[in-house]
């Protein structure tokens, strides 16, 4: 029975947390390194015993808020541990499957950063209300929208593995999601749904507010060069890139604005015909 019960941990994933739990006297670590080994032994016996265990982003000022809120000490081991379990179903967490945990702790993260995008991105496409001209809810017909442009660039994508990135700009900075799909032998997409979730709701938003934006997808295969491709969102409709542009994209730093060299066996081109978009849109009354 005790290889059937799920566990979760609480993990702190940085020095500044590490300190701020250090003033609790029942958190007994005294050095981060230290506190870092134990938990991945732990890991790692929970992992040869059969057990399943959940990673969860320990937060401690969100701690200090869970236990005002409930009433808990936050000086005990028991109240770290309710906080643990909600972590686990509802913050950012990741299953243990064995990986070390410099893999896992820049893997929380990003699950962290996804999720509060997510969450950003929710609740500006709620504030948006309901259109004046049809009555119908903006973000709710946005949302749908975005999810059929989605579905309409992944079966003009060839197959194999996918990478999109969809881009808005929104205050006070960029919304960036991630989206990774692989083909399925029977020609389907497989997706991560909290990715996908998280893809067509910043997409959504690009849509529903007309803000600038993009989207760029990257496909690879066997035997053959990666292609790169992607639309700008400009007036709420993605317009194609010309390869020009997608290769001026990948190829010129950020920061500096310097070029950089074009990486070998990728192909630079214009992307496929979406064909018509079958999506009743409204939100550009």
């Amino acid at each position: 029975m005790r290889r059937e019960v799920a566990g979760a941990i609480g993990l702190l994933t940085d020095e500044h947390d590490f300190r701020a739990m250090r003033h609790y006297r029942t958190f007994t670590f005294a050095d981060f390194a230290t506190y870092l080994t134990a938990v991945e032994d732990l890991l790692r016996i929970r992992a040869s015993q059969g057990a399943h265990t959940t990673v969860a982003l320990f937060d401690p000022e969100e701690y200090a808020d869970f236990c005002a809120d409930t009433g808990c000490d936050p000086d005990s081991p028991s109240s770290r541990a309710r906080f643990t379990a909600k972590l686990a179903t509802t913050g950012p967490a990741l299953p243990y499957d064995g990986q070390p945990l410099a893999d896992l702790i820049p893997a929380l993260a990003d699950e962290a950063l996804r999720q509060a995008t997510w969450e950003y991105a929710s609740t500006l496409l709620a504030r948006l209300g309901a259109c004046t001209c049809c009555g119908q809810d903006i973000g709710r017909t946005a949302f749908a929208e975005a999810s059929g442009l989605l579905t309409r660039i992944l079966d003009t994508a060839r197959p194999g593995r996918r990478h999109l990135v969809c881009s808005v700009s929104a205050a006070p900075e960029t919304l960036v999601a991630v989206l990774h799909a692989d083909t399925a032998p029977d020609g389907a997409s497989q997706l991560d749904e909290a990715e996908a979730l998280q893809f067509t709701t910043v997409l959504a938003l690009g849509l529903a507010t007309q803000s600038p934006g993009g989207i760029v997808v990257r496909t690879t295969a066997p035997s053959t060069s990666d292609q790169v491709y992607g639309w700008r969102l400009r007036a709420g409709d993605p317009e194609p890139l010309t390869a020009g542009e997608v290769f001026d994209a990948y190829c010129t730093d950020i920061d500096s604005g310097d070029l950089i060299s074009p990486e070998s066996g990728v192909d630079y081109c214009v992307p496929p015909d979406l064909g018509p978009d079958s999506t009743p849109s409204t939100h550009r009354h």
